[in-house]
Formats: C-alpha cells, sequence, structure tokens
C-alpha cells in the first residue's frame, strides 16, 4: 500500500496547517472590511481574491478554493487561490461536469467526501483524483433567484469536509455573490450611461447639421434631415457620422474664412 505520507513522484508533501495552531482567521471582521469597500471592477477583483483566501483558511486541510462565474461570456474562475483549485476547475468547464458546475445548476450545496468512490462526475473525478483531489464542497452564487456561478475548495484528504464547512462556505459564497452582483450592476449602470452619452452627442451632431443645411440651403427641417438620411443611406454610414463631417466641414469653412 502507497504511504500517503508519499507523493506519487516520491517527494514528501508540504504538511497541512493544524486548524487548532494555526492563527484565528476573523472571518466576521474580514466580511465586514469587504462589505465597506467603494466598488469598482479592481476592488471586486480584490475582495474576490480575499474571499478565497479566506475559504482556504476557515476550512480545514484545504488545498485551493476558486470562484467560478457563468455568464453570457461562458464559464470561467474569476478568482482562485492556487493553480491547482484553477486546474481542477478548467477541468470542470473542459469535461462540462464536476460539483461546482452542479452547484450553479440546480442552487444547492454539493459535497463530495471521496473522488475515488463518488458516482455523480466519473470523468471529472477521475480526472482530478489522479491530480491529488479527493474531497471537495461547493456552493452556488445566488443574487435572489439567479445563479450567477459557485464557490469551492478542494482537499487531498478523503472526508474532509462537514457541516461547519458548509456553514462557512455558504456565509463565503453569499459574500461573493453580492461583490459580483454589484460590480456587474456598475458594469450596467457605465454601459447605460456610454449609451446615453452617445445618444446625446449622437442628437446634438444631428441637430446641428440639420441646422447648417438650413442655414446655407435655405430649407426646412425635415428636408434638411432627409438629405442627411439620403447621404447615410449612400455612403453607408450612421447618420450621426455623415452629420458630425458635415459639422467640421462647415467649422472648417468658417475658420478659413
Amino acid at each position: 500500500m502507497t504511504d500517503p505520507a508519499q507523493h506519487a513522484d516520491g517527494a514528501a508533501p508540504q504538511p497541512f496547517e493544524d486548524p487548532v495552531l494555526s492563527p484565528p482567521v476573523d472571518l466576521g471582521a474580514a466580511l465586514n472590511q469587504m462589505a465597506g469597500l467603494v466598488l469598482s471592477r479592481e476592488t471586486v477583483d480584490t475582495a474576490l481574491a480575499l474571499v478565497t483566501t479566506l475559504a482556504a483558511a476557515t476550512t480545514a486541510g484545504t488545498l485551493g478554493a476558486a470562484v467560478t462565474v457563468v455568464d453570457e461570456h461562458g464559464k470561467r474562475s474569476r478568482a482562485a487561490s492556487n493553480a491547482a483549485a484553477e486546474q481542477a476547475d478548467a477541468l470542470q468547464y473542459e469535461l462540462d461536469e464536476g460539483p461546482c458546475l452542479t452547484a450553479w445548476r440546480t442552487r444547492q450545496l454539493v459535497r463530495i467526501d471521496d473522488t475515488t468512490t463518488d458516482g455523480r462526475w466519473p470523468r471529472w473525478n477521475a480526472a482530478v483524483s489522479a491530480l491529488g483531489v479527493r474531497s471537495v464542497l461547493s456552493a452556488p452564487l445566488l443574487v435572489g433567484e439567479e445563479s450567477i456561478g459557485a464557490m469551492k475548495v478542494y482537499c487531498e484528504r478523503p472526508m474532509n469536509y462537514g457541516p461547519h464547512d458548509e456553514h462557512v462556505m455558504r456565509l463565503l459564497a453569499g459574500q461573493a455573490a453580492i461583490l459580483l452582483a454589484n460590480t456587474q450592476s456598475l458594469a450596467e449602470a457605465r454601459r447605460l450611461s456610454r449609451q446615453l452619452t452617445e445618444a446625446l452627442a449622437s442628437r446634438d451632431a444631428i441637430a446641428r447639421a440639420t441646422g447648417v443645411l438650413i442655414a446655407t440651403s435655405a430649407t426646412g427641417e425635415q428636408e434638411a434631415f432627409a438629405t442627411l438620411a439620403a447621404a447615410a443611406r449612400r455612403t453607408g454610414r450612421p447618420v450621426h457620422d455623415v452629420a458630425s463631417a458635415l459639422v467640421a466641414a462647415a467649422v472648417a469653412r468658417n475658420a478659413r474664412g
């Protein structure tokens, strides 16, 4: 029988920290610190990295932790505590199966006690058990009724996680979901602001171009806009681009005198 204290290559593994002897992690203080952040894309990424670090530190024996986001861009790891967690995540995306994706799809916490005996995701279990992952705990990231991803921790020991770890993971997943929901709201607000700015600029350019045509051609407002629209169709350009070019040309003529 292989000595569990040795890796397959014969090298001694790094010892797990004893949770009793490890420095205590003030989970409440860390969560309060994150809740007080002024959110931006950068601070959210920093906070998510802190969440994964907390997950690894507060669940005994954890090898690595990561946060998966599922959106219109696909499935990806938004934060990971180390390369081992990233690799285990990547296998889930590649095989389209695993506890993280199931937690996301079902909106339920998922636990694997031993990847060598669990039969729910045979391809993924076989792949990660070969990498040394034996137990997993994954919690969905819930925003209201919507599941936007999952958070998970990986361990080299079987039967590693219990009810206390499940409680901690739900707390941390809830915090990660809040952070992601806020950054998505921030991105949406910026997108709408950009669209409004562009719309106002477009309206202003068209109004100015219409005024130029009225002044130079002694035509009415409707006829001036029809002229802009016809030029746009003829050149295959948006009306506001044609309008901006016309205004720029008029300004240049006036500057030349």
